[in-house]
Parts: structure tokens; C-alpha cells; sequence
């Protein structure tokens, strides 16, 4: 094609490259929905389990199925010892690496690993939800020179969670919070990592082999980073009464503020509203309002930007809910990782399910039909 033909997007931005009924947002709205119910109601009723059965099956379950999805989830918690080994030798690494190894070395030893019918793949998923906090937690545990903490049949999949991370039981206010955080994670379209995810699942690699190309997708910081960027500039600000003259001056100097602006939402991201709220009841309970009190101040300091579209998004006050669970800032993306994983799981099935290969094209504008010069030639 003459190149005056040719329209570059960019990031594939505004590009549809397929249908899903897994996830809608309206950007201009506000609006997400999985798989067509609204994120707040979701948020207001729903557990992670729930939730998880809704995006792997196309509804929400009824109490039996509930609990025989519980069943299959808590039945894959624990890992094998090989995985445990692998975590060992390699403690020392960034917890998105070590995550990414692990999940490596399960997709060796899967039982369903030469399987690839619809079935063992959502079993495969299955088994991935449940084993991702374990191995978040057992490294986390392992390089401060702790033992892993076993799973918990007794205990929900964020409170099972915090069990496994600190070793004590987990105020009920704290489990909801991780639950909550998981849920307004779990699904989000096609982001960067659900896209990897996808073009790794359309040449038909394997379940686990998907998702570990997601994994290295969500670490790069400008997908899952943003949350401990904005701890940092809390750190940076340190009183309240900082915040706004700070934002002035980083926006003065052109740089970035974190936790604003997307590329889908040109209002507020909706995941927003339940994370700021969040972000205020743990800062009370755990007696420490100022976080809050900042994060705060820079967003009321950001308000003239929103005639440009941007707005706070789901990262802003996340970072805020894992400080005051007391998690260290390099657990974010994986607790991130934790979340989004079934959504990851049901893209991938999607497109096993009515795949074509994904092959954009790129635009060739360098040189053309170039000499050939020995080397002896070349000066």
C-alpha cells in the first residue's frame, strides 16, 4: 500500500480485533461491567469466588455451585514441593519474577498438561486462582527467612490469603478490604496483559504459558506499577498540607502524577469510588488518617485536569488499602496478579474458544532495496 493509505494506530488504540462477552466499559460514562453486571453492585454484594464463577462461566452460581467452586478452588490451594524448591533458589528475586517462574514450573508438572480440550483448561485456571496467593505468600515468607504458612480449608480466598502472608488470623475488616481489592481487579478488557495473554493463547500455547506472558506484561510500570509510584509520592509529600503545592510543581516541571488518567476512562474510573472509600474507613481503623489526608489533597489539587479527561483511577488509593494491610510496596503488582488472574483465565478461554491467530501488521517505513557491500567494502 502507498503509504498515504496507511493509518498507524498507535498501541492499537480504538482498534476492535475481536467480540467478548466477558467485559464492557464505557469510558465515557464510567461504566464497567463483567459480563454485564455493574462493577457496584459487584462490589457492594459480590465475594471473589463469585465473582471468579461469573467470569469463567457466563453467570452468577447458584449456593451448590458456589460451593463446589470453593471446594475445587481451597482443594488447589496448597503447591507442589518441586514449586516450593523453585521459590527457594530463586528467593532473592523480584516476587513478579519468582511469580512468573513458579507459574513456569507448574505448567511442567500440571496434571492436565497435555490436555487442551475446553475442560482441562478451565481446570488448569482453576488450579492457577487458587495457587497464585501461596506463592505470593510462601516467597514472601521465604526470603525473610520464615517458613510458608500452609492454606487453610476454613478460611475465604482473601482471608486465606492474609493467613498465609503474616501467619495470624485476619480481622474480618482486612479480609473484605483484600476481597474487595480482588474483585475491583479481577477483569478490565483488553489490557495489556490480557491482550499478551491472548495473543500467547491464539497461537494455541498452553494455559500456563498464557498466563505467564500476562505475568510479564502486568510487571512493566506503565500497567501494574502506578499503585506503588503513588505510595511513593505519598512518602515524597509527607504532610498533608505539601500535597498541593508538590502536584504544582511536578505538573510545572511536566511530569506525570500517578494514579490519574487512563486510557479507556475520560471520567473516573469506576473502581475508584470503592478503593477512596476503602482507603478512608482502614485509615481510621488503623490510625493513620494522613495517608488518606493526602491522597486526598492531590486529587482536589488535580480537579482543573479534569476538563482534559483525567481523572483518579483504580491504582490511586490501591497502594493506600496495601499499606495499611501493612504489605510491603513490592507485593503490589503481584497482589495486583492475584486479582486479575481470572480474568487473564476467562480471556484465554475465549479465545481458545473461536480462535484465529492474532497478527497485526506493522507499517515498513525504512529504506528499500539496499545495496549488498562485501565487508572488506565497508568503511
Amino acid at each position: 500500500m502507498a503509504a498515504e493509505q496507511v493509518v498507524v494506530h498507535k498501541g492499537l488504540e480504538g482498534i476492535y480485533f475481536d467480540t467478548t462477552r466477558i467485559c464492557h466499559i464505557d469510558g465515557q460514562r464510567g461504566i464497567l461491567l463483567y459480563r454485564g453486571y455493574n462493577i457496584h453492585d459487584l462490589a457492594a454484594n459480590a465475594t471473589y469466588e463469585e465473582v471468579c464463577y461469573l467470569l469463567l462461566h457466563d453467570r452468577l452460581p447458584t449456593k451448590q455451585e458456589l460451593a463446589e467452586f470453593d471446594a475445587a478452588l481451597k482443594a488447589s490451594r496448597s503447591l507442589p514441593q518441586t514449586v516450593m524448591d523453585v521459590i527457594r533458589t530463586f528467593k532473592d528475586g523480584h516476587p513478579m519474577d519468582v511469580l512468573r517462574t513458579a507459574v513456569s514450573a507448574l505448567g511442567t508438572i500440571d496434571p492436565d498438561v497435555k490436555d487442551m480440550s475446553m475442560e482441562a483448561n478451565l481446570r488448569k485456571g482453576i488450579r492457577l486462582i487458587a495457587q497464585f496467593p501461596t506463592i505470593v505468600a510462601a516467597h514472601e515468607r521465604i526470603r525473610k527467612g520464615l517458613d510458608p504458612v500452609p492454606p487453610r480449608d476454613d478460611l475465604g480466598h482473601a482471608a486465606n490469603f492474609l493467613w498465609m502472608l503474616k501467619g495470624e488470623e485476619p480481622d474480618p475488616d482486612a479480609a473484605r478490604a483484600m476481597d474487595l481489592d480482588f474483585i475491583l481487579h479481577a477483569e478490565h478488557s483488553s489490557n495489556a496483559s490480557a491482550f499478551a495473554a491472548r495473543v500467547a493463547a491464539s497461537t494455541l500455547a498452553d494455559m500456563h504459558s498464557a498466563v505467564v506472558a500476562a505475568i510479564a506484561a502486568l510487571k512493566g510500570p506503565l500497567h501494574g506499577g502506578a499503585a506503588e509510584a503513588v505510595m511513593e509520592m505519598v512518602e515524597a509529600i509527607g504532610e498533608p498540607e505539601r500535597a498541593e503545592a508538590w502536584v504544582q510543581e511536578q505538573l510545572a516541571a511536566k511530569k506525570r502524577i500517578m494514579g490519574f488518567g487512563h486510557r479507556v476512562y475520560k471520567t473516573e474510573d469506576p473502581r475508584a469510588r470503592h478503593l477512596r472509600e476503602l482507603s478512608r474507613i482502614l485509615g481510621e481503623k488503623y490510625g493513620d488518617p494522613k495517608t488518606f489526608q493526602i491522597l486526598q489533597n492531590i486529587e482536589k489539587a488535580m480537579e482543573p485536569l479534569r476538563a482534559k479527561g483525567i481523572y483518579v483511577n483504580v491504582d490511586f488509593y490501591a497502594g493506600s488499602i496495601y499499606h495499611y494491610l501493612g504489605i510491603p510496596a513490592d507485593l503490589y503488582i503481584p497482589i495486583f496478579a492475584i486479582g486479575r488472574i481470572v480474568g487473564w483465565v476467562a480471556h484465554i478461554l475465549e479465545q481458545y474458544s473461536d480462535n484465529r491467530l492474532l497478527r497485526p501488521l506493522l507499517h515498513y517505513v525504512g529504506p528499500m532495496e539496499r545495496e549488498w557491500v562485501p565487508i572488506e567494502q565497508r568503511g
